[in-house]
């Protein structure tokens, strides 16, 4: 067994930094260390572990098993680390260094993202934010191994031990071009079903929520089209007789300016409810905190990011 005491602490920040950049220099310019700084701890990373930890293949560098193994339980050992160092202590935007990674599907982040951005460059300059998709499958453990900081999701089934809020809760509207020809001031039900739609989904199949509202009275609508963005339909909308059926939120921020016409729809249907979460053991850290309020400023209609 290694004595702890013997270890550079510093030493598996630098591992984690290469394992998360991809190479050397990446992690030295993250770092702002010197490149020849991070060979040198590199070697006493292998002599500690006794392994190579990175092989080189062409101009990258590739992880050895052992370093694969080691990436999850690295990344959750200085996540903890943090937290502990933090604790009870103070969080300042304006002067602290850091950067968060939040999973979010591609619509959100039209909602998010740009008022997050003015609040950052305002109050927060030396903070970095990634926004990713994750899988919802893995997102439980992502937030409890601190690869993620937090994620804005529909409904999900987790366990206790991920917190969460439930941020907005929105409805469906339909959208068309203006001059669309089968369309009038209203609507009706039956003009939707025989007009021609672009479904957005990430499944190459499988029914959308409005398709599931609508066979519960044993109708069915004609889906020429699936996409997985939500800009690209709404471009193509603009553009074609088809219509998309969207969260009305959405439909609001790509809607203006556009020629576009947005209808209410001609059926009941469930509410969109989205949900911020985080995990339990970050839940009094003092930057997800400040994360988690600044998240909760923009998602919970708040236009002017301020």
């Amino acid at each position: 067994m290694v004595n702890l005491s013997r270890v550079d602490l510093n030493l598996l920040v630098v591992l984690d930094t290469i394992i998360a950049e991809g190479g050397v220099g990446r992690a030295a310019a993250k770092l702002n260390l010197t490149q020849p700084t991070i060979s040198h701890a590199l070697a006493r990373l292998r002599d500690l572990f006794g392994d190579p930890l990175f092989v080189r293949r062409g101009r990258s560098l590739v992880p050895t098993a052992l370093t694969r193994s080691l990436a999850e339980p690295l990344r959750a050992a200085l996540g903890a680390m943090s937290g502990l160092l933090s604790a009870g202590g103070r969080f300042e935007p304006g002067e602290t260094p850091a950067s968060f990674t939040v999973a979010m599907r591609d619509p959100m982040e039209l909602v998010v993202l740009p008022a997050l951005a003015r609040r950052l460059a305002r109050t927060a300059p030396q903070v970095e934010l990634r926004s990713i998709q994750a899988r919802r499958r893995i997102l439980e453990a992502a937030l409890a191994d601190g690869t993620l900081d937090a994620a804005i999701d529909v409904p999900l089934l987790l366990s206790d031990r991920v917190r969460r809020t439930k941020v907005a809760s929105g409805g469906f509207v339909v959208v068309a071009r203006h001059g669309h020809p089968a369309l009038g001031k209203r609507l009706t039900l039956a003009k939707y079903l025989a007009l021609q739609h672009v479904m957005v989904t990430s499944r190459r199949l499988g029914p959308a929520p409005e398709d599931l509202a609508l066979g519960q009275d044993g109708r069915h609508r004609r889906v020429r089209l699936r996409c997985r963005s939500y800009a690209a339909a709404f471009r193509i909308v603009e553009q074609t007789d088809f219509v998309l059926t969207m969260p009305e939120r959405y439909a609001g921020l790509l809607a203006s300016g556009s020629r576009t016409r947005v209808f209410s729809m001609p059926i009941e249907m469930p509410t969109l409810d989205v949900h911020l979460y985080w995990h339990e053991t970050m839940d009094a850290d003092p930057a997800n905190r400040w994360l988690r309020d600044q998240l909760l400023a923009v998602l919970r209609h708040d236009p002017s990011g301020s």
